[in-house]
């Protein structure tokens, strides 16, 4: 990491601001998490209850405590109400450390190009605050909104590290790759 203190870091875009989540986020990762068009790439995310989501929120903030990054809370600047979430977590893929891309929104924000704008200064803060890091996009297949956002975001298809994942086959999508990992 650079020597700014990521941990305290808003990003902001033209529309966006995004920032650490709080304790007072748990009803919007709630809601987001446990309607059903939000998960239906992703099943295994699916919140039933909002015990569901304070869990969730625990292992989010631990992560931000541990690595001083995690993900972020997106919201328009001239509104309160949370739009979705979009970060990044350390995770390994293919016997390399590489940091996930992670994106969900409330599908009343769809088609507006938000996940897109988040997604690209969370891309970018990566490239900045962890270069050593691989960043990457695990994808389903039939998910074409989110591969479109991981291709605007500057991501590129990885074919050759596609495999199985949690809910799934995943299609990865990747930028900042090592030599040793890149398609001949």
């Amino acid at each position: 990491m650079s020597d700014q203190n990521p941990a305290n870091e808003e990003l902001t875009t033209t529309r966006l601001s995004l920032r650490r989540p709080t304790a007072a986020d748990i009803d919007a990762i709630f809601a987001i998490h446990n309607d059903p068009a939000t998960c239906v790439h992703n099943p295994s995310d699916a919140l039933a209850q909002r015990h569901d989501a304070q869990q969730l929120y625990q292992r989010w903030n631990d992560q931000w405590q541990r690595c001083g990054y995690g993900y972020w809370v997106v919201r328009h600047h001239d509104m309160t109400r949370q739009l979705g979430f979009c970060g990044v977590k350390p995770m390994d893929l293919a016997g390399m450390k590489i940091l996930n891309l992670f994106y969900r929104f409330d599908a009343s924000t769809w088609g507006q190009g938000l996940a897109t704008e988040a997604a690209t200064v969370v891309a970018a803060w990566a490239a900045r605050q962890v270069p050593d890091l691989p960043l990457i996009a695990r994808v389903r297949p039939d998910n074409i909104a989110s591969q479109r956002v991981a291709i605007r975001a500057g991501l590129n298809r990885a074919e050759h590290l596609d495999g199985p994942g949690y809910d799934g086959f995943d299609w990865i999508f990747a930028a900042n790759l090592p030599n040793s990992h890149t398609p001949k």
